[in-house]
């Protein structure tokens, strides 16, 4: 095998690519579709490595991504091994991780290619794997996500990046598109919020009842990329004005995933998001239907009516499939790659100073005391919650107290800070003389701007502002609350939670990417 800057990667989404890595992957497709198609030789492509054995695990039914990908492996003639989850160790409550590492061993080299209903599978065998493979000198696999649950589907977002490039005859300036359907569910629509970012001006029009509309994050993600995003809620509405995309993009109706309620409206939301043959005529020419297929066939948002029609850009969508699979498997399994020279993602470093130091003022604070007696020596949480309401900063005092375990000798309290009159709330507890680095990251977390001061002899001796951390992990106290997430405590994975902290002081689960308040990622 040869070691590329490609293999041992982890595919989770379509960001885990470079923009230069996915224009190199989509210039590869172009090269072996043309060979194919004209009968040219395709030996450049092919892995051709018996010691590499790629693994299709799907726990989730699928049809067309699983028989692209069984075809894409028999192209480059390795070990192949279809892993049957109907009758697996998953069925028995065993462990993803102790079954993945399990199967790396059987292999000098393995590529992992994982479809799920749980989210964020792949992210987290990709921690727990590079465990196994550092500790036992072995080559890290590559893992590949063909889907996890509501998440993404970044192999279905780079066949459709494909697909649209060929369209536009491989000009990436620019891409006018309309994205309908299920918004909410489908995660092929999600991984378009980055996927399209490999063209260099975006306008996103996006059609969906309110109940089917794609989730804030993902809008906002679009937002910040520099997209051009406006909503509908039904197709009628979208073509009752003039600025209408020749690329639409629809998706089905995600009944598997809706709840009892959105079910029994399963067919009023079917006619706002689906082409009836009154809209022929008001659609511009040149306009292309894309899909991910198949459709739904009591619900079919395109109908079948267009198939044979210029409309159809499914067919061949669907058939870019094979080709650019065929490509990501010869990137991961070292044998494209040498020829790249662009940029690689960089690794994205957390910042470790947000416990900040600062000078003490050698005074006494007469508000540090436990009932009428000023703390002499001991430690004063200050500034708890400043500026917020008094239930808010009430809570926090409670937090701190709980997780942190101070179940000794203290007081607290809510004041009024006399300098600008803002609420506040101070936690002293004397005796207590030092706090460990674990315990400042978990104030960090959970009271963040808060001061804390150490004083001796009735002077503060140090003082530290605790700032908002950009990441909060490994705390058993906290926990995503997506159900269906890898790390939620349901699934007793014991992957390790993780949340980074967004723009707007959201969290959002490193696994799963599901957005929390600062509230929602405590176990309280």
């Amino acid at each position: 095998m040869n070691d590329t800057k490609f293999t041992g990667r982890c595919l989770s989404v379509i960001n885990d690519l470079s923009l230069d890595e996915q224009m190199y992957l989509y210039r590869k497709t172009k090269e072996l579709k043309d060979a194919t198609i004209n009968g040219k030789k395709t030996d450049q492509f092919i892995v051709n490595d018996k010691n590499i054995g790629a693994y299709l695990v799907f726990l989730e039914s699928s049809t067309r991504t699983k028989e692209s990908f069984v075809n894409a492996i028999k192209f480059h003639n390795i070990k192949t091994n279809i892993f049957d989850a109907a009758h697996s160790s998953f069925n028995k409550k065993e462990s993803y991780s102790d079954t993945f590492k399990m199967l790396t061993t059987y292999s000098k080299y393995s590529i992992f290619i994982v479809r799920s209903k749980l989210e964020g599978v792949t992210r987290w065998l990709k921690y727990s794997l590079s465990q196994l493979s550092e500790r036992l000198d072995l080559p890290m696999p590559a893992i590949i996500n063909a889907g996890d649950g509501k998440h993404e589907h970044p192999t279905q977002e780079i066949l459709d990046e494909y697909t649209f490039l060929e369209k536009n005859n491989f000009n990436n300036n620019e891409i006018h598109i309309a994205l309908i359907g299920d918004l909410n569910h489908g995660r092929t629509v999600h991984s378009k919020t980055d996927g399209l970012k490999i063209f260099k001006n975006v306008k996103v029009d996006l059609i969906a009842p309110s109940k089917l509309a794609m989730p804030e994050y993902y809008k906002n993600k679009m937002k910040q990329n520099g997209f051009d995003i406006t909503e509908y809620d039904s197709i009628e509405k979208y073509l009752a004005q003039k600025k209408v995309a020749k690329l639409w993009y629809f998706t089905r109706l995600q009944l598997e995933r809706m709840g009892e309620d959105d079910l029994k409206n399963a067919s009023v939301f079917a006619k706002s998001i689906s082409f009836r043959n009154e809209f022929f005529d008001k659609i511009p020419e040149g306009t292309k239907f894309y899909h991910p297929l198949p459709r739904n066939r009591e619900y079919p948002t395109i109908p079948f009516s267009t198939d044979n029609t210029t409309l159809n850009g499914y067919d061949e969508q669907a058939m870019n499939g094979y080709y650019t699979r065929t490509v990501l498997i010869s990137m991961f399994g070292g044998q494209l790659g040498k020829d790249f020279n662009g940029n690689h993602n960089k690794t994205i470093k957390h910042s470790s100073d947000f416990i900040e130091e600062v000078s003490a003022i050698n005074k006494t604070k007469p508000e540090y005391k436990i009932g009428t007696k000023p703390v002499i020596d001991g430690i004063v949480i200050d500034h708890i919650g400043k500026g917020e309401n008094i239930e808010t900063i009430w809570e926090q005092i409670h937090n701190i107290r709980k997780i942190l375990n101070l179940n000794i000798v203290s007081s607290h309290g809510v004041y009024k800070s006399h300098k600008d009159g803002k609420f506040k709330g101070v936690l002293s507890l004397p005796d207590l003389m030092q706090f460990k680095e674990l315990q400042m990251k978990k104030l960090a977390a959970i009271a963040p701007e808060s001061t804390l001061n150490i004083i001796k002899n009735s002077v503060v001796q140090n003082k530290f502002r605790i700032h908002m951390p950009p990441r909060i992990y490994d705390f058993q106290e906290i926990s995503c609350k997506n159900p269906n997430c890898i790390s939620h405590p349901n699934h007793h994975e014991k992957a390790l939670t993780e949340f980074h902290k967004t723009s707007d002081n959201k969290f959002i689960c490193k696994y799963c990417d599901k957005v929390h308040t600062f509230k929602e990622i405590w176990n309280i």
